[in-house]
């Protein structure tokens, strides 16, 4: 009589390591943790105050932008430096004067726009300079296969996610795509975040927009980010409402909104 073959145990913490960036099964060295965990810890904790330190590279955006045959415009928030922007994110919310009178003579000739892009540099100008470029031009594509206006690309320094919304509103936008640098974490610094916004407006709420993250190599791909912001789009501009307002089909699958092209 054979004997059956032995039945594999449950994974352990060390077989997930291979799953995940998480920082799991160390180990240990005495009290503390091993030195390669350590010296691990200190370059990501480097890694991720240089995302949130260094300036964003704006020329070099917009001749990201040029290389795909898309036009684009500089604005600033009211924040005059990096440390005021880290103290007062009110601030980075809202245009400086000479940024909100440049954009308000890009408004599509009195038409408006259906869809705008901003790139704003958040909390990580590594994630901005990594990703926003590819992500922009994967939208601007589908936004003109689907036949919408598209404003000029908007590229904002100093800005926080809800500048997104004077600048919609600015340009006469109906909905805004912001692309941003989300907050680093000691796994992820390159970690690129989107907020849709339906019908742009200045005080709008969080609970009005919607969230697409973990835009990097390591997490969402480029292309998988963009057909969900195409998604969100269509049903945005379909319902006439974004936020928690917006109907999905199924709750577990972003991309599963009505209209969505598969």
């Amino acid at each position: 009589m054979s004997e059956e073959p032995a039945r594999p145990g449950p994974p352990t913490l060390r077989d997930l390591r291979g799953l995940t960036q998480a920082r799991i099964a160390l180990g240990a060295h005495g009290a503390g943790l091993p030195t390669g965990a350590a010296l691990a810890f200190g370059l990501d904790h480097a890694r991720a105050r240089e995302a949130v330190w260094t300036p964003l590279d704006v020329a070099a955006i917009r001749e990201g932008l040029r290389a795909q045959g898309l036009d684009s415009v500089e604005v600033r928030s009211a924040v005059s430096d990096r440390a005021e922007y880290l103290r007062r994110p009110d601030r980075g919310r809202s245009l400086d004067a000479e940024s909100a009178a440049l954009l308000a003579g890009l408004d599509g000739h009195g038409q408006g726009f259906d869809v705008a892009i901003v790139i704003a540099d958040g909390l990580s100008a590594t994630a901005v300079a990594l990703n926003a470029v590819p992500a922009a031009a994967a939208l601007a594509a589908r936004v003109r296969r689907a036949g919408w206006r598209l404003a000029p690309v908007v590229v904002a320094s100093q800005g926080r996610v809800a500048i997104g919304d004077p600048i919609g509103a600015r340009l006469g936008a109906r909905c805004v795509v912001v692309l941003i640098g989300e907050r680093p974490g000691l796994s992820a610094s390159d970690s690129l975040g989107c907020y849709v916004t339906f019908g742009p407006e200045p005080g709008l709420p969080d609970s009005r927009r919607n969230c697409i993250s973990n835009i990097r190599q390591d997490g969402l791909a480029v292309e998988a980010a963009a057909g969900q912001m195409e998604a969100l789009l269509r049903a945005m501009l379909v319902q006439g409402t974004s936020g928690v307002a917006l109907r999905r089909e199924d709750p577990a699958d972003p991309t599963a909104l009505p209209g969505a092209r598969n």
